[in-house]
Order: C-alpha cells, then structure tokens, then sequence
C-alpha cells in the first residue's frame, strides 16, 4: 500500500509541473488564464523609446553599420562597436532656428540651390549639403580645421637623374697629315692632362717639307726686301704668308713656328699638345704607330663641370624653364649640396614612362661628382599668390573633389570644389571656395563616414534628411539625466 500511494504521489506531482509549463508557455492564448499579470506578453519593467515630438532618442544605432536599429543602448551585434543614439528630428530643427543657421537639403548632392562661394565669382547655384555633428563627438575624433587664405605658393619638384659628361667640353684628337708616331708622353686611359701638357710626338714627310719650305720662304724675303721690283718683294711675303698658314692649320703651334724661325732648322718631329684640361677617357696611340687624318688618338674629357639628365613628370614639365636654380645632392656626400641651373628640355616625351627629360648643368671644380653617379634633383619653383587650401581638406573621390566647410555650431557643409596645382602642401583653389572660409584638415574619412549615416537614416524617414542629427553623447551631466528620464518603465 505505501508503494502505491508513493507512486501516486510521484505521478501528480509530474502532472502538476506539466500543467504549469503549458501556462506558463501558452498562458497568454488561454481566455481565462491569459488575464493573469505574469502571464501576459509583455513585461511590467521594460524599456521603450520615446517617440513623441519633443526630440527625445528614436533609436541607437552603430556608426559602421546604419542598418542596426534598437531601442535599447548597447554595442553592435555586427562589430561591437557602442551604439551611439540618434534624436528626433524636431531637436535638429529647434537648435537650428534658434542659431539662425539655414539648413540645405541633404537628400542629394545634386540637389538644391545656394549662394556661390567660390573665390571672386559672380552668384550662382552649386550642390551643397549640410548636416551636425556634436561638437563634444567632433572633440572625441580630433578635428582640426584651417581657413582659406591666399598663400605665396611654391612648387618643389624632386626627380632623380644620372650625371654626365658635358658633352660641349670633351675634345677628340686627330692629326690632319699622316705620319709616324715619334713619342708617347700621356700612355694610359684616364690620365689627368692640363691644357698644355704634351701627349705624342709625330714624324711626318708632309710636315718636314712644309717646314723646309717656309725657312726657304724666310730667306728669300730676306734676299728681295730691298728689290727694285716691287712684285718680286710682294711674291717673296705671300710665299712666307702661305707657307706659315700650312703649318698653322696642321696644328702647329705659334711657339713652334717661332722656334723654327729663331733656329733656321726643321723640325724631325713635332710635338702635340693638349687643348684643354680633363681626364683622357680614350687612348689609341702607340709609338711607331702610323696614323692618318681619319685616326682618332685621344678622347679628352672636362670634368670641370657635369650635365645631369632627370625625368620630370608630364604635369610638371610646363612649370620647368631654361636658366631656374636647381639643387643637387648625391649619397656618396651627405649633408653637401651643389647648386646649377636648367639648361635644357627636351621637346618631347618618353612615351614609355609619359615623362619628359629635363638636363641640369653643375659646376663642379673639386671633382667630386663623378660620371654615372645617381642624384636626387630639388627645383623650388615659385607659382605666385593663389587661393589655396591645405592638401590634406581635400577628398579626392575621382570625378568630384569635396571639403567639409565648418559653418559653427557643429554644422558641416559638404562643398564640391575644382582645385588647380598642389604646391607646398597646398592646393590652388580655382572654384567652390572664397578666402576666409573654415574647412576640415583632419579627421576628414570620419566626418565623411558620419555625414553618409546621416544620410542613410534620413533614408528611412519620412522627414527631410537634414533633419537628422547624430550625438556621440550628451553634452553634461545635466542632459544626461534628462535623457534617462525620457525612457518610460512600463
């Protein structure tokens, strides 16, 4: 008996747990037990957003993901970020009448009518928009903002080139008789020569006759100076004159000539010398080497000063003129600059790299820049007064270029703007700006990311997109409070 009536006892109790999960579960579809307070659908303490017309938060939502919508603050289900509120339109339109401040539409860029803010322009229509962000959420992601001035610009231009030889100061050694090399004096490639230093000795049968016959010339005029015929005299001088202006013209030199003349005796060989300084970059002479007009004997370079030959980008290429200063510097010798000028450019691009070569020319009297050494080439080349604004205000989305304008109390306008040359940081601003206007440096991708949430919220009201506010968080204590007054417990 006791068996059986613990068995019982068992099977009620199990009954009786079934019976309270079905109500407990399915309570609230039963008519008469659906009436019983904790078996109603809804909760006595739950949060729920108040959406009345006074601006309190409509909903939280994530800057990275506008699509998250929730009644509740919290992080991201996404990303993890914090939700950050978002208010009620009335609150956006209360604070901007009360500041003065116009609002644009924000439903496109491609839509609505403002006054023209470029620089000295007459009115007309340009694409705008506007919207807030909270200045205290403004502090948190550190924006920094500059004004549009009118800035003395400079554009610097760096390029890295190759030096070389100075093609207008290498000389080529060459007789113009044929003959015997006599004597070698300067015997090896690169050899450093003055101007004026022997190089070789030559034996020619043409040179020794035309000495024999300019001292035969000197002695006939000597005879028939005092002649009593005046054509005689004449044709003694011509003689003198001719034969002289061979040897001239075959490089013999002025104190050669004089030699001969104060000796009376030829000359088996005769000696050349160097016409310039430099170092011999090629040698093709041996002794009892036999030579003729067309043989080259020495190649004589001057390194005294160097050519140096860059590439300039093709935008850059109109800015370049012939006779601008240009530094140069090379790795073998940090902390040292050398200083020339453009000499020439060419006239044409290398279709290859769409670049166009530029040729600076450098002193260079300590030797110190050597042959086919790389340097890096600064040009600062001054592009006057512009309207201008610092480079990094600037968005390049491709087509269109965009600043966010500052126009206080936390509203920013998105303004399209035609910019010209970069110079110096800067950008000269052609249309879309006037001086004195504040624009966004820092923090620009942010404020970008920001204004498209905005617009994607708008999206999903019925109100105007501008309209739309975002605040980071309140802006004291004080707002705090009433904010979390706001959320009703039901």
């Amino acid at each position: 008996m006791k068996n059986k009536k613990r068995k019982l006892t068992i099977s009620i109790l199990i009954a009786l747990i079934v019976i309270l999960l079905i109500v407990f579960n399915y309570g609230h579809d039963i008519p008469l037990v659906k009436n019983i307070p904790h078996i109603k659908g809804e909760q006595e303490h739950q949060y729920i957003p108040v959406m009345n017309n006074e601006g309190e938060i409509e909903y939280w939502t994530c800057a990275m993901h506008p699509s998250v919508r929730l009644n509740d603050p919290g992080i991201c289900p996404v990303c993890g970020m914090d939700l950050v509120p978002v208010a009620k339109a009335q609150e956006l339109k209360d604070e901007h009448n009360a500041s003065g401040t116009e609002m644009d539409s924000m439903k496109s860029m491609n839509s609505g009518e403002t006054k023209d803010m470029s620089s000295g322009a007459p009115e007309q229509e340009h694409r705008s928009s506007v919207f807030r962000i909270n200045p205290r959420r403004q502090q948190l992601i550190n924006v920094k903002t500059e004004p549009v001035e009118v800035r003395n610009l400079t554009k610097d231009i760096r390029t890295v080139g190759k030096v070389v030889l100075d093609e207008t100061k290498i000389e080529h050694i060459h007789t113009k008789f044929s003959g015997w090399i006599d004597e070698v004096f300067v015997d090896f490639t690169w050899e450093h020569v003055k101007k004026g230093d022997p190089l070789f000795s030559i034996y020619s049968p043409d040179l020794l006759s035309t000495q024999e016959e300019y001292l035969i010339a000197l002695k006939s005029k000597k005879i028939l100076v005092d002649s009593e015929f005046p054509d005689i005299s004449k044709g003694s001088e011509s003689l003198v004159r001719a034969t002289r202006n061979r040897l001239k013209l075959w490089d013999v030199s002025e104190d050669q000539i004089r030699d001969i003349e104060r000796t009376g005796k030829v000359k088996k060989s005769i000696v050349f010398h160097s016409p310039i300084t430099g170092h011999v970059s090629e040698k093709n002479t041996f002794e009892n080497q036999y030579v003729e007009p067309g043989t080259l004997l020495y190649t004589i370079a001057d390194h005294s000063t160097v050519w140096i030959n860059a590439d300039v980008y093709e935008d850059e290429i109109p800015l370049v003129k012939v006779g601008q200063e240009a530094t140069l510097t090379v790795d073998s010798l940090p902390g040292e600059e050398f200083h020339g000028k453009v000499k020439f450019v060419w006239p044409h691009l290398m279709p290859e790299t769409r670049t166009g070569k530029v040729r600076f020319e450098f002193p260079n009297p300590d030797l110190k820049l050597l042959p086919e050494m790389f340097a890096n080439v600064d040009l600062q080349i001054p592009v006057g007064k512009k309207l201008s604004v610092t480079d990094s205000a600037v968005l390049r989305t491709g087509k269109n270029n965009v600043v966010f304008v500052n126009k206080g109390d936390g509203f920013m306008e998105i303004r399209k703007v035609e910019i010209g040359r970069k110079a110096g940081g800067y950008y000269e601003v052609l249309r879309g700006l006037k001086e004195g206007e504040i624009v966004v440096s820092r923090a620009n991708f942010l404020i970008d990311a920001e204004s498209k949430l905005q617009a994607a919220v708008a999206a999903w009201n019925d109100g105007d997109v501008h309209d739309v506010t975002i605040e980071s968080e309140p802006e004291d204590k004080g707002q705090k409070g009433n904010d979390m007054q706001n959320m009703h417990m039901h």
